[in-house]
């Protein structure tokens, strides 16, 4: 099983009224949730690993994941409020105003993390569950008490705006990265890691320096590039379609991704220390496959395996 770890909210989506103007729509997201649902329509076996109201909205976020067939067993839930973002979308892309505060995803604490079962094999973290104290400190004790048995795939999908203790943040994913297998990060989080004015391949490796088997690139429509730790590089274009917007677009992507390495038995540590040019080409192509579906409707609305 693929666990994935981290945030489960709902997206308040804009949509017209009957009286004129916008209201909002409540639909089930989060950056790892979204992760979480794709994985199992794909037909991997994924579960989560978050917290979760017993409010009305908690309660739609956890029949999302058992529609899409994800385990809830590791689901840790409370009477704190689900974290809401509302979206505001210009051109397809979309940006958050968030309410999180003592919700319960955020106010999760290592004690209230549970034992994980035998039966996973990998855990996945990120989005702003790894930002949002104090549940951003919960997630990396789990990361570090898990790594040495399990692979370990993180996205930082970083958000500047929700970074209030820059130096804090830094040094928690500095201690993550060096603890994960795979790091998948966009162009635009590599700058952001890595400041300094050196090309991307140089930061890329400054990161796989740090202890990753593989790093992993995208660049929006340019596509994405995977990094093996002996200096190997491969490429995938982005597939072409009509874009209705880019709401869960990496997320799926990295769905994609772990299903593909699932299904070819290479997400175990051992093989992603070995981890061959054509096995990430693979997993890649198909993390981009998964993500077009995704773009070309409206939400984060990830395919069913029989749609690819």
């Amino acid at each position: 099983m693929i666990l994935c770890c981290g945030e489960a909210l709902i997206d308040m989506i804009p949509a017209p009224t009957v009286a004129g103007g916008d209201g909002f729509v409540p639909h089930a997201g989060g950056a790892v949730f979204n992760t979480a649902i794709a994985l199992g329509r794909l037909g991997v076996q994924a579960g989560m690993l978050t917290g979760l109201s017993t409010d009305m909205f908690g309660q739609q976020l956890a029949d999302a994941l058992k529609a899409s067939h994800v385990d809830t067993a590791h689901v840790i839930t409370s009477s704190r409020p689900t974290t809401l973002a509302f979206v505001r979308l210009k051109d397809g892309h979309a940006t958050y105003s968030f309410f999180d505060e003592n919700s319960a995803g955020r106010m999760l604490s290592e004690a209230d993390l549970p034992q994980i079962s035998a039966e996973v094999s990998a855990v996945y973290f990120g989005g702003i569950s790894l930002v949002c104290e104090p549940c951003a400190d919960t997630y990396a004790a789990l990361l570090e008490r898990e790594s040495s048995n399990r692979c370990v795939m993180i996205d930082p999908n970083i958000r500047p705006q929700f970074i209030t203790d820059i130096d804090s943040y830094r040094a928690r994913l500095d201690r993550m990265v060096s603890l994960a297998d795979i790091v998948k990060i966009s162009d635009e989080d590599l700058n952001w890691i890595v400041p300094s004015p050196i090309s991307l391949q140089e930061k890329v490796k400054l990161i796989l320096d740090r202890g990753p088997s593989a790093v992993i690139m995208t660049r929006g429509g340019d596509g994405a590039t995977g990094y093996l730790r002996d200096g190997t590089e491969v490429a995938v274009p982005a597939q072409r379609v009509e874009i209705a917007d880019t709401v869960g677009a990496g997320d799926t992507f990295n769905s994609g991704v772990l299903a593909k390495l699932y299904e070819l038995g290479a997400l175990q540590k051992a093989r992603l220390n070995t981890l061959s040019p054509a096995v990430l080409s693979q997993a890649l192509e198909h993390g981009a496959r998964v993500a077009a579906v995704t773009v070309s409707r409206a939400g984060a609305n990830p395919p069913w395996a029989d749609e690819l």
